[in-house]
Formats: C-alpha cells, structure tokens, sequence
C-alpha cells in the first residue's frame, strides 16, 4: 500500500501543503489554484510537444487563451483573490518555462506576493536553469516548486528531448539532454537544501521511460524530493511522437507504475488534472472563463479579513473529514474484496457531471468502509467526443469502456439509454447519484451488492 501522508513528510512540510490542492488530496476538493500565463517562451524541446500549439514542457497542458503582461497578472489575480475566497495558490507554469523567462516570473511573483500575501506561491519549470535562481526563490517566498523530470538516463533522455538551448548555445541529442539531467537534479537538490517542498512530474511514455520512471522516482527521492507525479503521456498534434505513432499509456499501466512507485516510501500524486497554464478553480474546474480581465475592476479591492476567515472554515472541514476516517477501520486491506468505482465529477468533490459531457474519470477503490483515490482516467467526452478509430459516438462508447473495464460501478448525475445499456452489457453498473463523492460510493456499494446477494439467492 501506499504510504500515508503523515509517513513521508514533516510536520512542518504536512502543514505547508495542508492547503495546496496539488501537494494535499484533502485539499484539492476545497482550495482553489490559479495559474498565471505569463512566461511564453521556453528553452527546450520535447517530442510530445508542439510550439505552434502552445504546449508547454511537461505535458500537453499549457495551452492558454492569452499571455499576460505582470500589471495584467497583478490585476487578474487581485480580481480572483476577490471573489473566490477559497484560492488559496497562485503558481505560474508557462506556457512555456517560467525560469526561460525570469524577468517576467519574478515581476509578476513580486506583484503577487505585495497585494495578496495570503496565498502560496508555486513555480513549475523544466529545470535547466532553476540553478541560477536559488536565491531569488528563497528571496520571494516561493515555497513549493515542481520540477518535470522524465529520465535521469542521458540515453533515454536523449529520446525525449531532441535539443536544448541555454545562454545562446544549442545542445542536441545526448549532449542535451545530460545537460538538462545533471541541471535538473542539482536545482532539485538546492531547493531541498533551503528547505523548498520540490514535487517532481514525470510523463510515462511507453517504450521511452516507462520501466525507467522507478529509477527517477528512486533518485529524485534521495535528493530530497516530497512528491512524485506520474502523468500519462498527451501528444501534441504536429508533435514528433504524432508522426512517431506513439500511444498513451493504457490507465491500468499508469495505475500499476503508480503502485510501484509508492511502495519504496515516496508519496505519489493520483489526483492530477494535467491542467492549463492559465486554469483557475478547484482541481478538474477551469473557471479562466469566468475571470475575463476585461470584465474586471481595474483596481480590486481583496478583503484578507474575509477571505482569511472563509479559509479557516475550510481548514475545519478537512480536520473533520480526517477525523471521521481515523474513525473507520484502517485503509484497505491487502487481497481483500475491493469494488472499483468511476466517478464523473466537475469538482467540488461531487458526483455532479452529466456522462456525456466527461472528459475523464475519478476511480477509487472501496471495501465498503473505506475509501481510497487510485487516479484520474482521461477520456473523450461521450457528447461531443472523437474516437481515433472512425470518429463516431460508438467508437468514442467502445474506447470508454475499455477504459473503465476494471470498474464494477460509475456514478455520474445522468446518463442516456443507449450508454447506459453498453456500460451494464460490459458489466459496468451505471448509477445516477447527486451528493459527495466518498458518500456515493459508499452508498452505491451498498445497492450493488443488495442485488448481487438477492440475483445468488435467486439462482
């Protein structure tokens, strides 16, 4: 089993994370994240990635609707902190490498930190640089920064990465990508030093790293990394791995290698969303749209009284939530009965999504007691989807199945006839529900198995 948080990180660092929903499980359903776009440019290239589809370096999230200018960021982000009391994070991740494009980082985190001191700061990059910028890090206050880390092979690495460009040399092949290996693990191992909390992301890529990733997360762990996020493969359209014929991983490999990971003591994230470079919400919302700097005040006005005492109430919410499941029995037993359930949530902690309108999935595992998160399955929305088979709803039906084979039961807050007689033909029990997700579940396994004893009893 994966070990607990409490087992891997100090309390200080457990109470640094208690309100940052990519660092804490518990707290991705209830704080908020922004992520600022202002860092365009980037310094190296990846074969998932596409420049002209504004992809950034550690996965196909990154797209953005614009780029802004700090003065723009400074007023977008006191417009946030205004209305959703519960951000509680504001980090920027390109969409290109925020450190490929320090002047503008850094302006824009002093700008941040000034006018809304009550929010963490978090910084992603590549890492080629991440060196140079120690002190300025340490200086602002930035507390937690991920670093994408996909090999620590300059074989493997050469494989991923095709060049890499720093202070006007362009590196190719395995020269680059030993550069960017050996910057990566010593920015890793500085930040760690002065007592940075460092999550390192790791895209799986089939045939590339995806028996290497173990390894990674072995290293990374030594220097003193917290977290280990393992995303599957996204390949950007025109990207080299297009025109390769590569595949993302199938979410039983991506499941398997997450279990594997676990179990030499390093935390692993499974509730990643692989989000945009300008996404604002809880973690599987994007609400940028709802945020259109046009439509705000120039000048907001952000009420740290209040937004202080919303949050407070947010931070009882989790202490009672912990409480009632230091109350059940302990965490699933090993080779124990365990029915898997898919969830369709737009966040909020909720079965709240219409099946066809998913574009993925929540599973967890329960034994009718507890609950666990095993991870986030991308799909295509069912409505309004395009299987790469033919391109037709039946397709995109077929390719969610498989998907979600392993799954006896999915909760969503409605679903047609037609998905719904495919999924129970396949033996996925569709079930419409509206209320907490864990609560759900529980309740959902509960009428599942009713009729399973009354169908034996029949038999």
């Amino acid at each position: 089993m994966e070990p607990q948080l409490s087992s891997c990180l100090s309390n200080e660092a457990e109470d640094e994370i208690s309100r940052h929903p990519c660092y804490n499980e518990e707290a991705h359903r209830f704080f908020a994240r922004m992520h600022i776009p202002v860092a365009p440019a980037c310094n190296i290239q990846c074969h998932y990635c596409n420049r002209k589809f504004d992809c950034v370096n550690e996965s196909r999230p990154g797209v953005v609707s614009e780029v802004l200018t700090p003065t723009q960021a400074e007023q977008k982000v006191k417009g946030v902190a205004a209305q959703l009391m519960q951000l509680s994070v504001v980090g920027i991740a390109g969409p290109g490498d925020p450190l490929a494009n320090p002047e503008v980082t850094f302006d824009t985190f002093e700008r941040v930190k000034e006018h809304v001191p009550d929010v963490s700061l978090c910084l992603s990059t590549n890492g080629l640089t991440l060196y140079r910028h120690i002190e300025e890090i340490v200086r602002l206050g930035i507390r937690h920064v991920t670093i994408t880390i996909n090999a620590i092979d300059p074989d493997i690495g050469r494989e991923i990465y095709p060049w890499v460009f720093d202070e006007g040399v362009r590196y190719e092949g395995r020269e680059a990508a030993e550069l960017l290996i050996s910057r990566q693990l010593q920015g890793l191992e500085l930040l760690a030093a002065r007592g940075i909390l460092v999550k390192v992301n790791s895209v799986m890529i089939p045939g590339i790293n995806d028996q290497h990733l173990p390894a990674v997360s072995k290293r990374v762990k030594e220097l003193g990394a917290e977290l280990h996020n393992v995303t599957p493969l996204i390949i950007a359209p025109g990207s080299q791995y297009e025109r390769d014929g590569r595949k993302a991983p199938r979410p039983k490999e991506l499941n398997n290698l997450q279990e594997i990971l676990g179990r030499d003591g390093m935390k692993v994230m499974r509730h990643c969303r692989q989000c945009r470079a300008d996404a604002i919400g809880l973690l599987g919302q994007d609400r940028n749209q709802d945020f259109v700097l046009e439509k705000m005040e120039a000048d907001p006005v952000v009420n740290e009284e209040a937004r202080a005492q919303f949050q407070m109430e947010l931070d009882n919410k989790i202490r009672q939530r912990m409480k009632a499941k230091q109350l059940k029995q302990s965490s699933l037993q090993e080779g124990g009965h365990t029915t898997r359930v898919a969830v369709s949530t737009r966040g909020g902690d909720k079965v709240n999504q219409h099946f066809g309108h998913a574009t993925e999935f929540m599973v967890y595992d329960t034994d009718g007691v507890n609950v666990k998160l095993l991870g986030v399955r991308k799909i295509q929305a069912y409505c309004h989807g395009k299987a790469d088979c033919n391109g037709d709803k039946d397709a995109t039906l077929k390719e969610i199945c498989s998907i979600l084979s392993d799954c006896r039961i999915l909760l969503c807050s409605g679903i047609g006839d037609a998905p719904r007689a495919i999924l129970n033909k396949t033996g996925i029990l569709p079930l419409v529900r509206k209320g907490g997700i864990e609560d759900m579940i529980l309740e959902s396994v509960k009428y599942s198995s009713y009729f399973e004893n009354m169908n034996i009893s029949k038999g």
